[in-house]
């Protein structure tokens, strides 16, 4: 069925996630122990990073959870900070990230506008983090709607805000695709009647998305030569 429209998860699918958050956590967990080398160990533990590598392991609910999940597992070893207080550190803090695009945003996404397509961004980050981040890309007026984990539809798996955008972007489920690095972007879209295209620029391997995508493609600069096909 043709797609009219393409909604993205952001870390990991637009912007290459490894490249981006690993140095950024390795910050944060400075940071936020103070110096309490016991506490970050900790807080490493429970967000599954390693510090020897500085670098997520794949299994790590920062992968796919959201902005508030972080929080409240950090926040038992975080004395100064409650959990929406340091909901919104990490919100800030991720606004202000070093980013690495996974591919020249602008260009690929003039194409896909171009075409006819309407273009959305879905992430479990922050809303705030994710408009930050989209406009020093220079990308945030490609897109027709732009939603966090705090943005009042759900967080993924959950279909509701993929089906938000598609009331948004008068689009129907069945000719929209999700696009994203990640089984939880995979299972929402598969949840809310879409199309699912799996990117390898996250932490998910390609034999883990295969079964529940409809393609997977090394990066979602191969989308227009997939619409194409």
């Amino acid at each position: 069925m043709p797609v009219d429209a393409f909604l993205f998860d952001k870390d990991g699918t637009l912007f290459d996630f490894a490249a981006t958050w690993n140095g950024w956590a390795a910050r944060i967990l400075e940071t936020l122990s103070q110096g309490d080398e016991a506490a970050k160990q900790a807080m490493a533990e429970v967000i599954s990073y390693d510090l020897e590598r500085e670098a997520f392991n794949p299994d790590s609910l920062v992968i796919a959870g959201s902005n508030d999940e972080v929080a409240e597992v950090l926040a038992p070893f975080v004395a100064d900070m409650g959990v929406s207080e340091l909901a919104a550190f990490l919100a800030q803090s991720a606004a202000e990230a070093e980013l690495a695009p996974a591919v020249p945003l602008a260009d690929f996404l003039d194409g896909l506008l171009a075409r006819g397509k309407v273009l959305g961004v879905m992430t479990n980050d922050a809303e705030v983090s994710a408009k930050s981040q989209l406009q020093r890309a220079g990308v945030l007026d490609r897109f027709a709607f732009v939603a966090g984990c705090d943005s009042g539809h759900g967080a993924k798996p959950d279909p509701d805000p993929l089906l938000a955008f598609c009331k948004t972007a008068g689009v129907a489920p069945g000719r929209t695709a999700m696009v994203g690095d990640s089984l939880h972007d995979l299972e929402a879209g598969a949840a809310a009647g879409m199309q699912r295209i799996g990117v390898l620029t996250g932490m998910a391997l390609r034999e883990e998305l295969a079964p529940h995508a409809d393609v997977v493609l090394p990066d979602i600069g191969h989308i227009p030569a997939w619409i194409d096909s």
